[in-house]
C-alpha cells in the first residue's frame, strides 16, 4: 500500500486493473476494514503509481517491482506489504499482517504446464528451475526485480494455488468483482 498524501476521510485507491493481485489486495484492505474506498483501475502498475505520485490518486496497491523507485526517491511512502513476510526488494516496510492479521497477500510467479503433462516431464522442468533459481547471480537478479525467488515442488505449488483460489474467491464474492 502506497499514499503520496495523508490518508483520511473517503479516498479512492489505484490498482494495475481489475480483477489483478493489486485490486484484489485494496478490496481485501477495504473490506476487512469497513473502508469507503474507491477502485480506480489503471492498465498496469506503472500507471497506477505514476497516479499516486501525481497525487490523482491517493492511495495505490502493487508490487514492490512497481514502486521501489519511487518510494527510494522520496516520491512514495510505502505504508505496509501486504505479503506474510517482509519484501527483500524494502527491507525497511513492514508488513500489513504485523499490526492487521486479516489482510495479507503475495503476488506471486510460477510456471505452469498443460494439463495431463507427463510426469517425467514436471520433474525435469521442475529440476531445472529450482537449479536456475538457486544459482546466486539469478536470485541477486530476481531481488533487484522486485521479486522474493522461491522454489518448491510442484506438489508444494499446486497446494499454494488451492489456497490462494479459496482465499481470493472469497474477496472476489464480497467486493461482486465481475469478469469484464
Amino acid at each position: 500500500m502506497l499514499s503520496s498524501k495523508p490518508i483520511q476521510g473517503k479516498y479512492s485507491f489505484a490498482s494495475a486493473g481489475a480483477g489483478t493481485q493489486s485490486h484484489l489486495a485494496g478490496e481485501q484492505f477495504r473490506l476487512s476494514l469497513g473502508l469507503d474506498l474507491v477502485h480506480v483501475p489503471f492498465n498496469g502498475g506503472a500507471p497506477s503509481v505514476a497516479s499516486v505520485v501525481a497525487g490523482h490518486t491517493p492511495i495505490g496497491f502493487t508490487s514492490p517491482t512497481a514502486a521501489a523507485p519511487q518510494i527510494k526517491d522520496g516520491k512514495l511512502r510505502a505504508l505496509a506489504e501486504t505479503g506474510k513476510t517482509r519484501s527483500q526488494t524494502l527491507l525497511d516496510v513492514e508488513t500489513m499482517g504485523s499490526w492487521l492479521s486479516r489482510i495479507e497477500g503475495d503476488s506471486w510467479v510460477g510456471v505452469l504446464v498443460p494439463a495431463g503433462t507427463p510426469k517425467d516431464i514436471i520433474t525435469l522442468l521442475n529440476r531445472e528451475i529450482v537449479t536456475i533459481i538457486s544459482q546466486p547471480d539469478m536470485k541477486e537478479r530476481l531481488v533487484t526485480l522486485g521479486y522474493d525467488p522461491v522454489a518448491g515442488t510442484p506438489e508444494e505449488f499446486a497446494q499454494r494455488i488451492k489456497v490462494e483460489i479459496g482465499t481470493w474467491g472469497k474477496v472476489i464474492r464480497a467486493a461482486n468483482i465481475k469478469a469484464q
